[in-house]
C-alpha cells in the first residue's frame, strides 16, 4: 500500500526536521572541536584591585600557556550577586566561569532574601585558588587604655562590660562582620558592631580612633601590623599564616571556648551547572598546576593568601560546609540586605 504525502504535510515537517539536523550537527561539531576553541572569559563580581582580581588576573596569565586566551572580566554588584548571577545563566560549554568567593556562595545565600541564583544547584565547581584569613587586630593605644594584652584579655573585658567594646567591618555580610560575629556567639559577649562602606574606610577609622577593634584582611593588615599601627592577637584561619607564623589562630589564642573558630576570604572557579565532565577535569587540572606553579604561589603570598587547590568534589563539600557554617553566624547578626 502507498503512502502520499501532501506538499502541506511536507512543509509541516521538513522545519522540524531541518532544526533536529542542524542541533545534531551543532553538537557533533562541538564534539569534534578541541576543547577550547575560543577564549575563556573568567567573570571577576568585584571591581579590579582587590585580592580575588589580582588572584583571577594571575591565574589567568598562567592558564593562557595550556588554555590560550583567558580573559578576566569585571561585573561587580550587589556584593558579587551580579557576576555570579550572570555566569548563572551562561551556556555550560566551559567558555564562561566565575570566582566566586565566600560572600557570593555561602554568605549572600543567608543574606539576601531573594537571591537570584542558587549556589549550588546553578553551579559546576572546578577547584578552590585560595584562602586569606582575617586577622583580629586593634591600635595600640585602644589595647593600652582598656589593658588588653591578649584575645582572653579582650574577651574578658568585653563579658565585663557588655556593649563597651565596638568592632569596625567593610559593611554588613562581610568577612570581617561574620568573624565578629562568630566571636560573639561562641565567647558569649555583646561587642556593637560599626558596618563601614568597605574595609579600606573601616580600617582609617579604627586608625582614627573611632572604633575600637576590627577582623581585618590579613593583607591590608599587614603593613599596618609591622608599622606597629596595629596590634595583632590572632588570625581567624585553620592554620597559622605564613606571613605571621608567630600569631596563633583565633582556637590557640582563646581556648576551647573557641574551638573551631574558622572565618577566612576564600575564593574559587566554578563554571555553570551541566557543564561537561570531561571539560570540568581538564579545567581542575591545568587549574591546579598553574597553583602549584612558584610565580604564582608568590603572588598569592604577597596577598597572604594560601594556595588551595581542590578536586571539583572537594570545592563542592566544601561550598556545602560553608554554607551551613554562616546560615547559623548570619541568622545570629540579623543582618540582612533587602
Amino acid at each position: 500500500m502507498a503512502i502520499r504525502c501532501s506538499r502541506r504535510a511536507l512543509c509541516a515537517i521538513l522545519p522540524g526536521a531541518l532544526a533536529l539536523s542542524l542541533a545534531f550537527s551543532e553538537r557533533a561539531i562541538a564534539q569534534a572541536t578541541p576543547y577550547p576553541a575560543r577564549p575563556i572569559r573568567l567573570i571577576v563580581p568585584y571591581p579590579p584591585g582587590g585580592p580575588l582580581d589580582t588572584a583571577a588576573r594571575g591565574l589567568a596569565e598562567r592558564l593562557k600557556e595550556t588554555l590560550g586566551i583567558v580573559v578576566v572580566e569585571n561585573r561587580p554588584g550587589a556584593g558579587g550577586n551580579v557576576g555570579a548571577d550572570y555566569v548563572a545563566k551562561q551556556p555550560a560549554d566551559g567558555y564562561t566561569l566565575v570566582v566566586g568567593a565566600v560572600a557570593t556562595h555561602a554568605i549572600n545565600p543567608w543574606l539576601y532574601p531573594k537571591l537570584p541564583y542558587d549556589p549550588i544547584r546553578d553551579f559546576a565547581p572546578i577547584t578552590l585558588i585560595a584562602q586569606v584569613p582575617n586577622v583580629l587586630v586593634m591600635p595600640p593605644e585602644t589595647a593600652a587604655r582598656y589593658r588588653i594584652e591578649s584575645l582572653r584579655d579582650l574577651i574578658d573585658v568585653a563579658r565585663k562590660n557588655p556593649g563597651k567594646l565596638n568592632y569596625a567591618s567593610g559593611g554588613n555580610g562581610s568577612g570581617g562582620h561574620m568573624a565578629g560575629e562568630l566571636l560573639k556567639s561562641m565567647a558569649h559577649v555583646a561587642i556593637v558592631h560599626i558596618p563601614y562602606a568597605g574595609a579600606a574606610p573601616a580600617q582609617l577609622g579604627m586608625l582614627a580612633g573611632q572604633t575600637d577593634l576590627m577582623f581585618d584582611n590579613l593583607a591590608s593588615a599587614a603593613p599596618q601590623i609591622r608599622a606597629g599601627k596595629l596590634r595583632a592577637f590572632a588570625v581567624t584561619g585553620a592554620r597559622r599564616a605564613a606571613a605571621f607564623p608567630e600569631l596563633p589562630t583565633m582556637t590557640e589564642a582563646g581556648g576551647p571556648q573557641l574551638a573551631g573558630f574558622e572565618v577566612s576570604t576564600w575564593f574559587g572557579v566554578l563554571a555553570p551547572a551541566g557543564t561537561p565532565a570531561d571539560i570540568v577535569t581538564r579545567l581542575n587540572e591545568t587549574m591546579r598546576a598553574a597553583l602549584a606553579d612558584s610565580t604564582m604561589r608568590e603572588r598569592l603570598a604577597r596577598m597572604g593568601a594560601e594556595p588551595s587547590p581542590t578536586s571539583p568534589a572537594e570545592f563542592a563539600a566544601f561550598i556545602k560546609t560553608e554554607l551551613a557554617k554562616y546560615e547559623r553566624v548570619v541568622k545570629f547578626s540579623g543582618a540582612r540586605v533587602d
